[in-house]
C-alpha cells in the first residue's frame, strides 16, 4: 500500500534543500571578499602541498624518469626496508631528532621570555627599538646567516676565536668539530627567530584585560605575581597551540642552513634526514629511496602532532582540534 504522505515529504525535502542552497549562496555572496582574501592561501596549499602528494607513489616503485610514475616497476616496501637496514639510518634519525629537541628546548621558550620582558618595559621608544632590532635577523637570508656564522667562528680571523685567544686559550675550529655543530645550529636559529616569534605572544598579551592588572594591584600583587597569575595564564592558549605545531615540525629541520654549515668532518652530528635525502635522492638519482625516507619522516611528524594534541587536550583543555 502506497504512503499517502510520500509526495508531501518529498516536496518538503526538496523545499528544504532549496532553502539550504539559497542560504549557502547568500552566505557566499556576503563573505565574498573574505573568501577572495583566503583564496591565494588555499590555492598555494592545493598546488604546492596536496597535488605533489601524488608523488608518494614513487616510494613504492623502482622509479625510472623515462618510464614515468605509472609504468615504473612496483616494488612495494623495498626502499623502506633498505633504509632501515642501512647502518647509517639510525644515526641520521638520531641527529634529526636531537636537533629538533634542542630547538624546542632552547628556541621555543626564547620568544616567550622576550615577549614577557618587552611587555614589562615602560619606555615605549626603547621598547620599539628593541623590537625592531630583534625582528631584523629573521629577514636575513639563510645563506648570509651561514656566511656570518662561518666568519665569526673562523679559526684564524673569527671574532669568537680572537676573544678566546685574548684570554690565553688556543683557537677552536668550531666548524670542523662534530661536537660543536648542534650548539652552533641551535644558537643561530634562536638568534634568527626569537624576535619574529615573539610577535604572536605580544599580540596575545595585548588581548589580556587591563582591569585584571588593576584589580591585582589594588589587592597588593607586585609585577612578578601579576606575571605569574595573569600574564602567563593569558598566554597559555597561544603557548599550547604553538608548542603542538613545533612538536609536529620537530624533525622537519631546515635543509639550507644545515647543508651550508655541515661538511664531511661534522656528518657524525650534522647529517640529518633532509641532507641525506638530498644526497641520495637528487645527487645520486635514487628518487624512490629518497621519497621513501621523506614519507616515513612525514608519518612520524603526523604521529607527533596527533600525540601532542591528544595530551594537550587531556591536560590543559587547549588543543588544535
Amino acid at each position: 500500500m502506497s504512503n499517502p504522505t510520500a509526495p508531501i515529504e518529498a516536496s518538503l525535502k526538496y523545499s528544504s534543500k532549496k532553502v539550504q542552497k539559497k542560504s549557502l549562496l547568500k552566505q557566499i555572496s556576503k563573505d565574498k571578499y573574505l573568501l577572495l582574501l583566503v583564496a591565494p592561501a588555499v590555492l598555494y596549499f592545493f598546488i604546492f602541498k596536496y597535488i605533489p602528494m601524488l608523488g608518494i607513489i614513487v616510494s613504492f616503485k623502482d622509479y625510472n624518469p623515462f618510464l614515468g610514475f605509472w609504468d615504473s616497476e612496483w616494488v612495494g616496501l623495498k626502499y623502506y626496508r633498505l633504509f632501515f637496514h642501512n647502518p647509517d639510518s639510525w644515526e641520521i634519525i638520531r641527529n634529526t631528532f636531537l636537533l629538533g629537541v634542542y630547538k624546542i628546548i632552547w628556541g621555543f621558550p626564547a620568544p616567550i621570555i622576550l615577549a614577557l620582558l618587552l611587555n614589562e618595559l615602560r619606555f615605549i621608544i626603547y621598547k620599539r627599538i628593541v623590537q625592531t632590532i630583534s625582528y631584523l635577523p629573521h629577514f636575513i637570508s639563510t645563506v648570509v646567516v651561514a656566511s656570518m656564522v662561518t666568519m665569526f667562528l673562523s679559526p684564524t680571523s673569527g671574532m669568537v676565536n680572537e676573544v678566546i685567544q685574548y684570554f690565553g686559550f688556543k683557537p677552536i675550529n668550531f666548524l670542523q668539530e662534530a661536537g660543536w655543530f648542534r650548539s652552533i645550529y641551535v644558537t643561530s636559529e634562536v638568534w634568527q627567530d626569537v624576535g619574529w616569534g615573539s610577535i604572536i605572544f605580544l599580540a596575545a598579551l595585548s588581548g589580556i584585560n587591563p582591569s585584571l592588572y588593576e584589580a591585582s594591584s589594588i589587592d597588593g600583587a607586585n609585577r612578578w605575581k601579576q606575571m605569574l597569575h595573569i600574564t602567563l595564564p593569558g598566554l597559555t592558549p597561544a603557548i599550547v597551540i604553538l608548542l603542538i605545531l613545533n612538536i609536529g615540525r620537530m624533525i622537519d629541520i631546515g635543509f639550507e642552513k644545515v647543508y651550508l654549515l655541515a661538511n664531511p668532518a661534522t656528518y657524525e652530528t650534522a647529517d640529518i634526514i633532509s641532507t641525506y635525502v638530498y644526497r641520495v635522492g637528487l645527487v645520486q638519482g635514487n628518487f624512490s629511496y629518497g621519497t621513501a625516507i621523506d614519507l616515513f619522516m612525514g608519518i612520524i611528524s603526523l604521529i607527533f602532532v596527533c600525540s601532542a594534541n591528544y595530551f594537550s587536550r587531556k591536560l590543559t583543555d587547549n588543543s588544535l582540534w
